[in-house]
């Protein structure tokens, strides 16, 4: 099934930021969101894993097929790489992380605790982790924050097997992933229009 968004509304604290968003997301396929700072992508992004209900319209072909990560990277400190991806591993199944540690070049990292990591090398495992989800679908908000254009490219490449693997990627970023495959989303073009009462109320 594919990942389809029909004329959806999402708020962030309770007010409308993004209106009338139609797409849909096949397998095989990267769609990367564009805006400014403020746009309304983070709120769609979580409105799309099913962190926050939307205003209005549908969505359909989420939920446990999702693969949600954000800013914050979800490690364990005192658990050591292995521990951490071995854990979210039984989590979704019991996978094996050996291909997660090799796409992200974390192997000779394995047995390092999680919090005496790099920002970096955070992010590269907190990355990792999608891969042992085996969710087909990968919802990502700015995920190379903090990588270098080596641990970028290994991304980009990962990305790239995911997709050849059937899997899809729903992305907001503000950097070029090299993902020339990935088609491009601009969310200016449904910011919400403001709403009259909203407008009345400021004069009361």
């Amino acid at each position: 099934m594919d990942l389809r968004v029909t004329d959806l509304a999402v708020a962030r604290g309770g007010v409308p930021v993004l209106e009338g968003l139609n797409f849909a997301l096949q397998g095989g396929r990267a769609l990367v969101l564009r805006g400014p700072n403020g746009s309304g992508k983070t709120t769609l992004l979580r409105t799309v894993a099913g962190l926050q209900p939307p205003l209005s319209g549908s969505l359909t072909g989420a939920g446990e097929r999702i693969a949600y990560a954000a800013h914050a990277d979800g490690l364990k400190a005192m658990q050591t790489v292995r521990e951490n991806l071995g854990f979210w591993a039984r989590v979704f199944g019991g996978r094996d992380i050996a291909p997660a540690l090799a796409a992200f070049d974390l192997g000779a990292l394995q047995e390092r605790p999680a919090g005496t990591l790099s920002a970096g090398q955070k992010r590269r495992l907190g990355l990792a982790r999608l891969m042992v989800t085996g969710r087909p679908v990968w919802v990502l908000d700015e995920p190379t924050v903090s990588l270098d254009a080596a641990s970028v490219a290994l991304f980009a490449d990962a990305v790239r097997a995911h997709l050849a693997a059937g899997g899809a990627a729903l992305m907001a970023t503000h950097i070029d992933l090299g993902l020339d495959e990935a088609e491009i989303f601009d969310v200016t073009n449904c910011r919400a229009r403001p709403r009259a009462a909203l407008q009345d109320e400021a004069f009361l």
